[in-house]
């Protein structure tokens, strides 16, 4: 487990973990706090923030050079750029490793140890990997580390992408991508255009931007319109006034939810929408599975369901969008998307789910991936070489390391959760978690209300101290409209492939609040 409380992240795969512990399985947990997942596991490895990547390739270093835990046949049969690997693994030796994550060599040859000899290991991760400037290389050198020792294509193997939320890989399955349309077919692709043409008619075939870069067009005008759908950036997205700004500068905003957010505040046209209670349709969970919601409350008063109004703008552009029904998109879906070619809605309400690919009626679903081949053939190993500057260093100004994250009563930026009674008053505002020894050497104490101030903003938390924290870190909740984690964010510092921000890592001092003991 690497980058993740689930605990408080995704309870149900929590529950998962904490079921096969009980049976004897080995957990170990890669986080700088000491979560209730980290003090359940065999090895906690507390690591220093930013040093995931150099920790995943000292552990193939030993598991290559030292232990010679790799599965050869695995590497022979289904790989290829091997020899590129290991040449960019030679220096890197659990002792050069160290003083970067933190970690003793032992414990990182231990846990090479324990997930080389399997003989079924899992890796789960989440946003502490990929929200970081190494974002992508890590995933890349993760995926070495499966192929390594062979452990994907087999049950209880893989590697497993916890997603931020509950229909993040459906969206993605269905072309809420940049650079792809629905079935991850490249947009400018010849296929894209036989695939889709037929159903759609001409349509614009050249790969959108990246939210980052969306962002940055709002402000600097090249972007001028904007339609946010379920989304909350003034809260979500790093470098608050920054987004401020480019929402600001639109000429014309459209947002549609279902509660007033800080970003509907902004906005000149507000869609409502309704509920996952007051609507039908499926979602796709992280573990691919496809399932159907059925409507249980009657929409209120002056809501839609979002199928309904994106229909309405699409014929109001001129274009043709004449479902009746989310059956019959879902069979459209099943004509452009082969691997949910094999489902229906009597299938899905009788089997709960089914997991894709699901080519034909007569499929099972696919409860694991990569049993015989990649997609692509043969796995491709990577080099990941760790950067020698993260962007994100801290200083005498800002001398400690945000970290940002969730609780288990609350729900991203709270827009729901924060409206229940019974879950607002678990976790009714900001908090700042501090080590001890860095409240003392401040000279602040527990329950003070204390100033948080990064090179983008500053806001108001209330201060806990806890020794789950390393000394010069700090971690806040995004949760809270009234204190933005995300106004101390950097919009600057970004993975190179994927524009994701850094917002795992973000230097900060910490200062009494004026009028702050109370």
């Amino acid at each position: 487990m690497i980058g993740s409380n689930t605990s408080a992240q995704h309870p149900l795969a929590y529950a998962r973990i904490t079921a096969a512990k009980k049976r004897g399985a080995k957990l170990i947990t890669v986080d700088p706090r000491r979560t209730p997942v980290a003090a359940l596991s065999d090895i906690h490895l507390a690591i220093r923030p930013g040093s995931n990547l150099a920790l995943v390739n000292a552990l193939m270093h030993a598991i290559l050079f030292e232990e010679k835990g790799q599965d050869d046949a695995f590497i022979n049969e289904r790989t290829e750029h091997f020899d590129a690997l290991r040449a960019s693994l030679e220096g890197c030796t659990p002792e050069w490793a160290a003083p970067l994550t933190g970690l003793r060599p032992e414990a990182i040859r231990e846990t090479a140890r324990l997930y080389a000899k399997g003989p079924n290991s899992i890796i789960l991760y989440c946003m502490g990997v990929t929200q970081q400037v190494t974002g992508t290389r890590t995933c890349g050198a993760l995926a070495n580390l499966v192929m390594l020792c062979g452990m994907i294509g087999r049950p209880s193997t893989g590697l497993i992408p916890l997603r931020g939320q509950n229909n993040v890989q459906g969206s993605c399955d269905m072309g809420a991508l940049p650079e792809t349309l629905p079935g991850y077919v490249k947009a400018d692709s010849e296929l894209g255009h036989q695939r889709f043409a037929r159903l759609w008619g001409p349509f614009a075939d050249e790969q959108g931007k990246k939210l980052t870069e969306i962002m940055d067009g709002m402000r600097d005008g090249s972007i001028r319109a904007a339609y946010i759908m379920g989304e909350n950036p003034m809260q979500s997205d790093p470098d608050a006034a920054k987004v401020e700004a480019g929402l600001r500068n639109l000429d014309f905003l459209i947002v549609q939810d279902i509660f007033m957010t800080p970003t509907a505040q902004l906005a000149d046209v507000i869609l409502p929408a309704t509920s996952y209670l007051e609507k039908q349709g499926t979602f796709t969970n992280t573990e691919r599975r496809v399932q159907l919601i059925n409507e249980v409350l009657s929409p209120l008063p002056g809501t839609r369901a979002d199928w309904r109004i994106l229909c309405d703008v699409i014929n109001a552009l001129g274009g043709r969008a004449d479902y009746d029904s989310p059956r019959e998109i879902f069979n459209e879906i099943r004509q452009v998307v082969p691997s949910y070619a094999g489902m229906d809605y009597t299938r899905l309400a009788e089997e709960q789910g089914l997991c894709w690919p699901c080519p034909t009626p007569d499929h099972p679903g696919t409860p694991y991936l990569h049993a015989a081949s990649f997609t692509r053939g043969r796995g491709l190993f990577t080099v990941n070489d760790v950067p020698d500057d993260l962007g994100c260093a801290t200083d005498e100004t800002y001398p400690f390391t945000l970290l940002t994250g969730r609780v288990s009563h609350h729900y991203h930026t709270g827009t729901m959760t924060r409206r229940s009674w019974a879950l607002d008053r678990e976790y009714p505002e900001a908090f700042l978690d501090m080590h001890p020894d860095d409240a003392a050497a401040l000279r602040l104490k527990d329950n003070w209300k204390v100033r948080v101030t990064s090179r983008q903003g500053s806001i108001v938390a209330r201060l806990r101290t806890t020794m789950d924290l390393q000394p010069r870190t700090v971690f806040l909740p995004f949760h809270f409209a009234e204190s933005p984690a995300n106004a101390l964010t950097s919009h600057e510092h970004l993975d190179p492939t994927v524009k994701i921000p850094a917002l795992k890592l973000t230097p900060v001092r910490v200062e009494e609040a004026k009028q702050g003991k109370g």
